[in-house]
């Protein structure tokens, strides 16, 4: 076996930081070259009289890395991090929790529209078990797949990323989507 061409198996995994810090540790990673995603927004800031636009974390305390195993433990532990990280558990496994490359995708096609009238959710509170699962079909969020339910008196496809978040798109008319099958749960 030639170690050369050892494939080493990259997953999304979730960190928390503390105090709002999750750009101080972006940048880091950016510099470090590791790709990550922290879900972003627009949010109206007013300074000094004057109203702005400003890009701001949707999320706090939240930021998600592509990596190995071996390397989300040598990034967690390495001297130069500038804020302590801790990464999310699978409660059966005992191991960092892995986000699924397709579910990572769907809510990376949702979060990083920017968009004020995407919501984010508390996975905890969602019935998504009344919900059907579709997929997108048109428009700026095509492709995607969620569950089609009610949230804020609109129907809405909502990409959950178990036990972390969810993120919900703006208003979908029932003519682009199409159910793919049952929701699991």
């Amino acid at each position: 076996m030639d170690l050369d061409k050892v494939v080493v198996p990259v997953h999304w995994y979730a960190l928390r930081v503390t105090y709002c810090r999750e750009l101080v540790l972006k940048s880091w990673l950016d510099e470090q070259g590791t790709v990550n995603f922290v879900p972003m927004r627009y949010e109206l800031v007013e300074k000094e009289g004057r109203k702005s636009r400003k890009l701001v974390p949707a999320v706090h305390n939240l930021v998600f890395v592509h990596t190995s195993r071996r390397g989300l433990e040598s990034l967690c532990s390495h001297p130069e991090l500038p804020v302590p990280v801790r990464y999310f558990y699978s409660r059966e496994t005992r191991r960092p929790l892995v986000i699924p490359d397709n579910q990572m995708q769907n809510f990376i096609a949702v979060a990083g529209n920017y968009e004020e009238s995407v919501l984010y959710l508390d996975p905890v509170d969602l019935q998504l078990s009344k919900g059907t699962r579709v997929r997108i079909t048109g428009g700026v969020f095509e492709g995607v797949e969620g569950v089609f339910i009610r949230v804020r008196h609109d129907r809405r496809v909502v990409v959950c990323i178990e036990g972390i978040t969810a993120v919900a798109t703006t208003f979908v008319p029932p003519s682009l989507v199409e159910p793919i099958g049952s929701v699991d749960k």
